[in-house]
């Protein structure tokens, strides 16, 4: 039998290997997703800037891990890229696919994420929401906010926790509420075509 241990290596290289494409995508619908959302609207006003994954894939037996490939933006622009790995060990099974959304509150929050290897710490929580039902229509029905009570009030009180707001949307799948606390992220700055300079807000 594969030993748990030579399974977590495995993962651990898969996740987080540090190579991955420099080519901006399309992540509207995913942004406009959580726009629609009413407690998370107001945060594309009031943050410096957001970092979003369109899709992170969670699985586990025993060990889980998730990875995902995100993109960072300021002021509507793309400025890097960023690399989720989550590995846990503990009473989990099965799978689920979710996005993610971490908004900056200032530009020194926006430095600590974009330094690279960046680490939530035990404290750190996210709100899970599900789409507005004039966004979901046609692909997960009209439904009703989750955890709207949670993040009204963290917006009333300023919103953010250490200077980062983190919200999560499943889109599929069986396993429990996502936890951020011990997800780690790499970040890769976009590098303009003719030059080969970094993206800077």
């Amino acid at each position: 039998m594969v030993s748990r241990k030579w399974i977590l290596a495995l993962l651990l290289v898969a996740a987080s290997s540090p190579g991955f494409a420099q080519q901006v995508e399309d992540f509207s619908d995913a942004i406009e997703m959580f726009r629609q959302v009413p407690e998370v609207g107001p945060y594309f006003d009031s943050a410096y800037g957001f970092a979003v994954w369109d899709t992170i894939a969670r699985g586990g037996l025993g060990i889980g891990a998730a990875t995902g490939r995100g993109q960072v933006y300021v002021n509507g622009q793309v400025t890097g890229f960023s690399r989720l790995l989550d590995v846990s060990i503990g009473l989990q099974a099965g799978g689920q696919a979710y996005r993610q959304i971490i908004f900056f509150e200032d530009r020194l929050a926006y430095d600590e994420f974009t330094r690279g290897n960046f680490e939530f710490d035990a404290s750190a929580s996210a709100v899970a929401v599900t789409a507005s039902a004039q966004t979901s229509s046609g692909t997960q029905g009209s439904q009703a906010t989750v955890g709207a009570s949670g993040a009204g009030r963290a917006l009333a009180s300023g919103g953010y926790q250490n200077s980062v707001r983190v919200f999560t949307m499943a889109t599929g799948g069986l396993m429990a509420q996502v936890t951020v606390a011990g997800q780690k992220y790499n970040f890769r700055s976009v590098r303009y075509p003719d030059t080969g300079a970094p993206v800077t807000p």
